[in-house]
C-alpha cells in the first residue's frame, strides 16, 4: 500500500508539473502561473471554493430583482460545476486510495450527481419561474450538508496521509483555470 501511495503522489507530482506549465504556456509570458509560484495546497483551495459559493447562496436569499438573482444562480452554478469537476477529476481519484474510506467517496459521488441533477434544472429556468428561488434554495441546503461532510470528515482524513496535498492544488488550481477560462470567465 505504501508503494501505491507513493506512486500516486509522484503521478500527482509530474501531473502537477506538466499542468502548471500549460497554464504557463496559455499565458504566453512563459513564465509559471501564480499557483506554481506559490502553490496552495488542494484543501485550502476546495475550502476557498466552498466559502466564496457559501457566501453567495447567503446574497442570493437577500436579492429581490429578477436580473440579479438570474446572475448571481448563474455564477453559483458555473462555480459548483467546475468545482465538483475538479473533484471529481483531481482530488477524489487521489485521495481515495489514500483515506481508504470508499463509502464516504462513494457518498460524495452521489451527492455530485444529485447537485448536477439540480444544477441542469436552474440553468434550464430563469429567475421568476415557479420554483427558481425554491431550487436555488434547497441547492445551497445541499450544498451545505455537503461540504459540512467534505469539511469535517473527508479533508482531515486526506490532511492525515501522505498526499501531497501542494502538488494536487497546483493541479487543481491549473484545471480549475482552465474550466473557468473555457466558460468565459
Amino acid at each position: 500500500m505504501a508503494a501505491t501511495k507513493t506512486a500516486s503522489r509522484k503521478a500527482a507530482s509530474s501531473g502537477a508539473g506538466k499542468q502548471s506549465e500549460r497554464a504557463s504556456k496559455a499565458k504566453g509570458d512563459g513564465k509559471p502561473g501564480p499557483s506554481a509560484q506559490h502553490p496552495v495546497d488542494a484543501i485550502k483551495l476546495l475550502k476557498a471554493d466552498h466559502k466564496e459559493v457559501k457566501t453567495w447562496f447567503k446574497e442570493y436569499e437577500k436579492l429581490d430583482a429578477k436580473g440579479d438573482k438570474q446572475a448571481l444562480a448563474d455564477k453559483i452554478c458555473l462555480a459548483l460545476t467546475v468545482h465538483a469537476q475538479i473533484e471529481e477529476e483531481i482530488f477524489y481519484p487521489a485521495a481515495r486510495p489514500a483515506v481508504d474510506d470508499d463509502a464516504l467517496f462513494d457518498e460524495a459521488e452521489v451527492e455530485h450527481g444529485s447537485a448536477k441533477q439540480l444544477i441542469a434544472e436552474i440553468q434550464a429556468m430563469k429567475a421568476g419561474d415557479r420554483l427558481f428561488d425554491a431550487k436555488v434554495i434547497v441547492l445551497g441546503e445541499y450544498i451545505d450538508h455537503h461540504v459540512g461532510e467534505e469539511e469535517e470528515e473527508m479533508f482531515p482524513e486526506a490532511r492525515d496521509s501522505d498526499l501531497d496535498l501542494k502538488a494536487l492544488g497546483v493541479q487543481l488550481a491549473a484545471r480549475k483555470a482552465e474550466l473557468m477560462a473555457a466558460a468565459g470567465k
